[in-house]
């Protein structure tokens, strides 16, 4: 079975045996959680940094009135908190959207490969470099775009990361993701995420089949939501040397 994290990696340049047996070696300690459990709470200093190797999950916040910010949603392959392994205390906190299978990866290890895997030292880093893009790309959408545009970014988004990890089949993918959850990501009411989703049936540009989401018009769709891959950076190719 292949592993999601050395084959998202892996785009970015070759992994010799041992870096990638040190990767399956320090993922080895799982747990499963169920839908809506927490994974890591907020606010909490934990002593490893979670992996999702199946199944999606989220980064959230809560207003101190216990309003809920999403801030990222994961896929296989994401950690979710690599951050913790330097910044110690959770700001944020992640949930599963669905089950999800998480490797728990002690940050002992990862101060391990740090020493001594110079190489997965900058490809890791790397992911946390994109995750702070998609961030601002976020900040973007949200701060520039109405909803329609911010939901087809999105949309036009989670196509490209399910691709990159071949979750992706004739234009189509899975998205569990309900739509008070797409609300509390984009800073709209349920209700309006409905009424964009249904325009946007209407228009062509997507169709819903349960929870499996079709682009119908992938070219239309990118130009609704602005969108270019560019800050995903995936395959950027990194020099070993």
């Amino acid at each position: 079975m292949s592993h999601p994290l050395i084959g998202r990696l892996e785009r970015h340049g070759s992994l010799s045996g041992e870096e990638k047996q040190v990767l399956r070696d320090i993922s080895s300690r799982t747990a499963v959680y169920r839908p809506r459990e927490e994974i890591v709470p907020e606010g909490s200093t934990p002593a490893h940094s979670s992996l999702i190797l199946s199944g999606f999950a989220t980064r959230h916040n809560h207003s101190l009135d216990g309003k809920r910010q999403i801030t990222a949603f994961h896929v296989p392959g994401d950690f979710a908190d690599l951050h913790s392994f330097l910044l110690k205390k959770m700001e944020d906190g992640v949930a599963a959207l669905t089950e999800c299978t998480v490797a728990q990866v002690a940050h002992s290890d990862l101060k391990e490969i740090t020493k001594n895997y110079p190489y997965l030292t900058r490809v890791l880093w790397h992911t946390t470099l994109v995750d702070a893009a998609v961030h601002r790309a976020w900040m973007t959408t949200l701060g520039r775009m109405e909803a329609r545009e911010r939901l087809a970014h999105f949309l036009c988004e989670m196509r490209d990361r399910l691709d990159t990890i071949g979750l992706m089949q004739d234009n189509s993918y899975e998205l569990p993701i309900t739509q008070e959850e797409l609300g509390d990501a984009f800073g709209i009411s349920t209700v309006h995420v409905n009424r964009v989703l249904q325009d946007l049936r209407a228009e062509g540009l997507i169709t819903s089949r349960g929870k499996t989401l079709v682009i119908n018009d992938w070219e239309r769709l990118q130009q609704v939501g602005q969108y270019s891959s560019d800050y995903l950076h995936i395959d950027q190719k990194l020099e070993r040397d």
